[in-house]
């Protein structure tokens, strides 16, 4: 699942790739951690190796500064696709769990530039684009609208412009914690989002535990063999 991501951020130079994850894992206990954290430091290590720097990766805070727990799965594509759903980008969602999805390619296109964000032909969609916007408005603190106030010329449904609205607000954001908080809160609600630490040790005790209990093949060994689903 990640490895189609990789392959397509290596195959495309331009391509950028946004994510929004929980900060913390749900389960922190002694086991329970470190099988949950080596899932996040595997994903993550694939897509930063095959997009460097075009890879951003965030967590997401109230303006109390308590971190918000992701649980949504929500995935949009060039402004083309999206889906939601309750599947996680894993084995066990793909092939394990009872999962319920709606992947939703709309008809209608959408007029505002850039029209074909992929450049393949596709065309911007509104469905996809305005699911994107608005969700990246929430995340800048901007007010709803084409772009907001804050962004007249809608400058959001660029992704080049969207990627580095996104780096710039949660670099400001940290640079405010690191100035002791001196003055008004920067708007945004992005932090960066690090690998987690995990020394090597518990790496290679995680990993087995990882694939046995926390994300199972469930496909027959067949499949599993052949490589596919």
């Amino acid at each position: 699942m990640v490895a189609g991501f990789a392959e397509a951020l290596r195959r495309n130079p331009e391509l950028r790739m946004i994510g929004v994850v929980p900060t913390f894992p749900d389960q922190d206990g002694t086991l329970t951690l470190p099988m949950n954290l080596i899932g996040r430091i595997n994903a993550l290590a694939e897509l930063r190796r095959a997009g460097g720097d075009r890879v951003a990766v965030y967590g997401l805070e109230n303006h109390a500064g308590t971190p918000v727990y992701v649980h949504a799965k929500v995935c949009v594509i060039d402004d083309v696709w999206a889906s939601v759903g309750s599947d996680n980008i894993n084995l066990r969602s793909w092939t394990h769990d009872s999962e319920l999805g709606c992947a939703v390619h709309d008809e209608s296109p959408d007029p505002r530039s850039p029209r074909d964000p992929g450049g393949v032909g596709d065309g911007a969609r509104v469905f996809a684009r305005e699911l994107r916007l608005e969700l990246m408005r929430e995340h800048l603190d901007l007010p709803d609208g084409d772009g907001g106030d804050a962004d007249p010329d809608g400058s959001l449904c660029d992704p080049v412009a969207a990627f580095e609205a996104f780096r710039a607000a949660a670099a400001a954001l940290d640079a405010w914690y690191e100035g002791g908080r001196s003055g008004p809160r920067p708007p945004g609600r992005l932090r960066p989002y690090g690998p987690p630490d995990l020394p090597a040790g518990r790496r290679l005790l995680a990993r087995p535990l990882h694939r046995i209990l926390v994300d199972p093949d469930g496909r027959p060994m067949g499949l599993r063999l052949r490589k596919r689903f």
